[in-house]
């Protein structure tokens, strides 16, 4: 990971040193609890201002803290510094452009797209292990979190993959001129964040600022299956390769089998590929990320396959667990947008259980104009599947619960307290329980009341 001394740091971010000039700054965090020792603590703000906990940060063992301010009434003490400068996110990015530009012998492949990101980011990470991969942490996708993914990026790592989040025009301009990518995936177009983009054409828009950033010596993977792709072709220099269910896609993917926790296989090349995640539409994310890997680092499809089984699901992404009285919980509630809702019935539905197939559903934030019509065609997708239970919550879930019933069995509740509230009351034995949202609305919660109430987790049941 890059490692600089504050006088250095605050020389590339045109900042100046309060404290030690020689203190190194070994790793970077903007979470004061998690800083490593020796490390740099990035004072953020946010819902909360980084500033007031700089003091917290070097109890914890920072050696450095990145600023824009001097906290009042802090002590350094000796072998402790601020680099202070003039905006903190901006010199962060600044710093992470200069270590980007030092590391020569580093391959980026970025990875976008409306849905499926984090979950491909993944995937990709374990096929590229082997080759030496560092990848960004969780959904550390923006502004800051990509930067700081660079900044502690291994002195050993060959290749960086670094996904890249969307939700505004110039959000991917603005990473890209961060990490210069050689390579990238794009899983596809959709409604996420219309509310900021406008619908599938902005996000399309927004997306091609990483295909146009792309060196014309560059590869660029999209998906064959996706009609936006074509767009997205015309607006780089650099190949294109195409993947997916098509005939006329350039990597078909064919024979996708799911086994009965929702884990798919499927062929590539007349290469047999499983993974590890729950949910068939990881069948493209798993494909996608082989033929970039291929295609941008040479690495066998053959090879890829051994090395998916590593792959692990992110947290409240698609996590599938079993309780001991035997109750399914398929927590998908980190975040929510039109396709992954898709995704996610389509999964419940396809679940094997003894009982019902019960799908707590929230809001879908950030939709704009298409807030309601997205939310109506989530309820109709919920009876056509004939799930058996439909529980609406907040004002989105109820737009879903409305246009599911009759067909299906519907309630709505107001927050997600309310909904754990029902669910403990009504779930049985052999029942199956989706639970999906927007971050904001904490299905987690639902999914964690049903897990602990009174019931233990399977443990290595292979269900997760």
């Amino acid at each position: 990971m890059i490692v600089r001394t504050a006088a250095a740091l605050a020389e590339v971010a045109s900042g100046r040193v309060a404290g030690d000039p020689t203190a190194v700054a070994a790793g970077w965090d903007f979470d004061s609890r998690t800083v490593p020792p020796g490390g740099c603590f990035v004072a953020l703000r946010g819902h909360r201002d980084g500033h007031d906990f700089v003091g917290e940060a070097f109890a914890a063992g920072a050696r450095v803290a990145l600023v824009d301010r001097e906290p009042d009434g802090l002590v350094l003490g000796s072998g402790r510094a601020l680099v202070v400068v003039a905006d903190v996110v901006a010199g962060l990015q600044t710093v992470a452009r200069a270590f980007r530009r030092s590391r020569t012998d580093l391959t980026v492949v970025a990875v976008a797209g409306s849905t499926g990101k984090t979950s491909t980011k993944d995937l990709l990470a374990a096929i590229l292990t082997p080759v030496g991969c560092h990848a960004n942490p969780g959904s550390f996708n923006n502004e800051f979190g990509l930067p700081l993914t660079i900044c502690n990026t291994p002195a050993a790592a060959r290749v960086l993959v670094t996904e890249m989040g969307e939700r505004r025009p110039g959000d991917l301009a603005l990473l890209c001129g961060v990490a210069t990518p050689e390579a990238a995936v794009v899983t596809n177009v959709g409604l996420a964040h219309a509310e900021h983009l406008g619908g599938p054409e902005g996000a399309a828009a927004v997306i091609g600022e990483l295909l146009e950033a792309l060196p014309a010596a560059g590869v660029a993977v999209l998906n064959a299956d996706d009609p936006w792709s074509p767009v997205l072709a015309a607006r780089t220099e650099a190949r294109v390769v195409t993947v997916g269910t098509v005939e006329t896609a350039d990597y078909r993917v064919g024979e996708v089998v799911l086994d009965d926790r929702l884990r798919p296989s499927f062929t590539l090349d007349g290469v047999r590929m499983r993974v590890p995640l729950h949910g068939g539409h990881h069948a493209a994310n798993a494909a996608a990320a082989a033929v970039v890997a291929r295609e941008a680092l040479g690495v066998s499809f053959a090879a890829a396959a051994d090395a998916l089984g590593a792959t692990t699901a992110a947290r409240w992404r698609m996590e599938l667990l079993e309780t001991t009285d035997g109750v399914v919980v398929l927590n998908d509630a980190y975040n929510a947008n039109p396709t992954s809702m898709t995704a996610a019935l389509d999964a419940l539905a396809a679940l094997t259980v003894a009982g019902r197939r019960i799908a707590v559903l929230g809001d879908m934030r950030e939709l704009g104009l298409h807030h309601d019509d997205a939310h109506r065609s989530v309820g109709e997708r919920a009876a056509d599947l004939g799930l058996d239970l439909v529980v609406g919550v907040g004002p989105g879930g109820a737009v879903i619960a409305a246009a599911a019933g009759p067909a299906t069995s519907v309630a709505t509740v107001a927050d997600a307290a309310a909904a754990a509230d029902l669910l403990v009351g009504i779930v049985r034995p052999g029942d199956a329980v989706l639970c999906k949202a927007s971050r904001a609305v904490g299905l987690e919660r639902v999914a964690d009341r049903l897990l602990g109430e009174g019931r233990g987790v399977v443990s290595g049941s292979g269900v997760r």
